[in-house]
């Protein structure tokens, strides 16, 4: 049901691959609570993807960036203010990548020209968004940036590797732009710890499958999809949490908050 939230605002959401993505939730949630859309991804995902289809279906125009590169950045935000005629009243970053994880390597031997590639596309690449905007002065004030994270920021998962720090990374860039943005303009930045849930990225870890199972029994409240998460953007995105700035909000069932639970115990006990 649409309450109508995002009524007249604009915003930019990338990383959208496919309708298992959160980005790709996002994205409809927002248009159905009245937001207009730009659409935006790497070049090489959107040949892996499917997002014409989302494209088409919310109306939305697509514009490619690579959102490490600099220049594709100042494009992407110099053709969303033409489009909507003004500025954009929140972003989402829902970009993450690593080749360590992808090709195998363990974190205590990771490829270095990799893991600065996991750097540079997962965490790096907010920074260089946000430093964009802020030049530019593309985001309305009091509005929202929102990045998509992950409770290995703040706890070891081994077969995370190199994302792990990504994430740490992501996180600390939210809390210091959050800092200077906020003062300047009122922009809030934010991120959001998710649950493990099953998209293209999240399903490429060692043991994923295994996880979820963990992660859903040590949840008092179970697993939140990727539908849970885009509502939950979407209050983000909203006027309704207009001083809610630079913190890491978990949006797990309560699994960040949870020791052990029963069910877990059960397979331990003999």
């Amino acid at each position: 049901m649409s309450s109508q939230l995002l009524k007249g605002k604009k915003g930019i959401i990338s990383g959208a691959l496919n309708n298992m993505s959160i980005a790709w939730k996002v994205a409809e949630r927002a248009a159905e609570e009245g937001a207009q859309i730009v659409l935006t991804n790497a070049p090489i995902a959107m040949r892996m993807g499917e997002i014409n289809g989302l494209a088409e279906k919310i109306n939305a125009p697509i514009f490619a960036a690579d959102a490490t590169n600099e220049a594709d950045l100042e494009n992407l935000f110099d053709k969303s203010m033409e489009h909507f005629g003004g500025k954009v009243d929140f972003v989402l970053h829902s970009i993450g990548m690593s080749p360590n994880v992808r090709k195998g390597r363990h974190y205590t031997d990771l490829n270095y020209e990799w893991y600065k590639q996991s750097l540079d596309v997962s965490a790096m690449s907010l920074h260089k968004m946000l430093a964009t905007a802020y030049k530019k002065d593309a985001i309305s004030d009091w509005g929202s940036v929102v990045a998509l994270s992950y409770i290995a920021a703040q706890r070891t998962f081994p077969d995370y590797s190199d994302m792990a720090d990504a994430k740490a990374l992501l996180e600390s860039i939210a809390r210091s732009f959050g800092y200077h943005y906020g003062a300047a303009k009122k922009v809030r930045i934010n991120t959001i710890s998710q649950s493990p849930t099953v998209t293209t990225a999240g399903s490429g870890v060692k043991g994923f499958d295994g996880f979820i199972s963990f992660a859903e029994e040590m949840s008092p409240l179970g697993n939140a999809d990727a539908l849970a998460c885009a509502d939950y953007c979407i209050s983000l995105f909203s006027d309704l949490t207009r001083y809610v700035t630079m913190q890491n909000l978990f949006h797990d069932g309560g699994f960040s908050s949870t020791g052990v639970t029963p069910p877990v115990i059960e397979r331990f006990t003999k």
